[in-house]
């Protein structure tokens, strides 16, 4: 690894897509993840040695399986630079669709109460709390690490969330919403995707054997927590978008419907509770 573009080259040449290689080097390098123009600049620039050091380590637990975002602590969503680590999920580009639906159903100037299960690093409920400041934000999860993620986020962004733990809907007993968005674990035991994700809580990831169980027990308690008109947001699996419509029509909701992730998968279901 003679200079930047060498150590690009041989970092692709181990496997490691152009993106994550280019990322890799920038931290390794100590500069931001997004300054890939700064590469290009200094192409011709040498690789320290200790840098090298660094970026070979790196490569090899990327390789390893563990996602970019644990290696360089950070990842960008809906516009935050939020840290991450293995305590929490790796938020996804496409949970964005659940964000963007929730702000459309959220008056922009108008007070409303909005809850966040299964916050995990806080990725949901602390886009919604920086789009809508007039919103109050609840944000639960049922790990004390997940919740010490999500607090070191709102605390360095200087957004305000109301984090409790415990287990969906008890830690917000007797108090209703305006919208709720969720993220919950929704792969099923013995997927075959799952060991990709072997380096991520497996708890925020599988739920029963088809993978819907978290999923029915929100739907199931979501109309004691939700205000008359509320809406609940959920995200799901590729292939689960019509059992999931199903589940919110069975329990009472009306305009049942789905969104469409960045690659046109139906990625998350939700309803009105009138």
């Amino acid at each position: 690894m003679d200079t930047l573009a060498a150590a690009l080259r041989q970092l692709q040449s181990r496997g490691l897509p152009r993106l994550e290689a280019q990322m890799l080097l920038l931290h390794a390098l100590g500069q931001p993840a997004h300054a890939r123009a700064w590469l290009l600049a200094h192409d011709a620039d040498p690789l320290p040695p200790d840098a090298a050091a660094r970026v070979r380590a790196l490569a090899a637990r990327r390789l390893g399986g563990e996602p970019v975002a644990y290696l360089t602590g950070e990842k960008h969503f809906h516009g935050l630079c939020l840290h991450v680590d293995a305590r929490v999920l790796d938020p996804r580009d496409d949970t964005e669709t659940l964000v963007d639906w929730a702000l459309a159903l959220l008056p922009a100037g108008a007070p409303c109460r909005v809850l966040d299960l299964g916050t995990g690093s806080g990725a949901i409920a602390l886009a919604v709390a920086h789009q809508r400041p007039r919103a109050r934000v609840t944000a639960v999860d049922a790990s004390a690490d997940a919740l010490a993620v999500a607090r070191g986020n709102a605390d360095r962004l200087g957004l305000a969330l109301d984090l409790r733990r415990g287990d969906w809907w008890a830690p917000v007993a007797g108090e209703r919403f305006d919208l709720v968005a969720s993220n919950p674990p929704y792969i099923a035991e013995g997927d075959a995707h799952l060991p990709a994700l072997a380096r991520e809580p497996r708890q925020a990831l599988v739920s029963g054997a088809d993978g819907l169980d978290d999923l029915r027990r929100i739907v199931a308690g979501a109309s004691a927590h939700l205000a008359p008109g509320g809406w609940l947001l959920l995200e799901h699996g590729w292939d689960q978008a019509a059992a999931v419509r199903g589940l919110l029509a069975a329990a009472g909701f009306t305009q049942v419907q789905s969104r469409r992730d960045l690659g046109g998968v139906e990625r998350c279901s939700g309803g009105r509770f009138d």
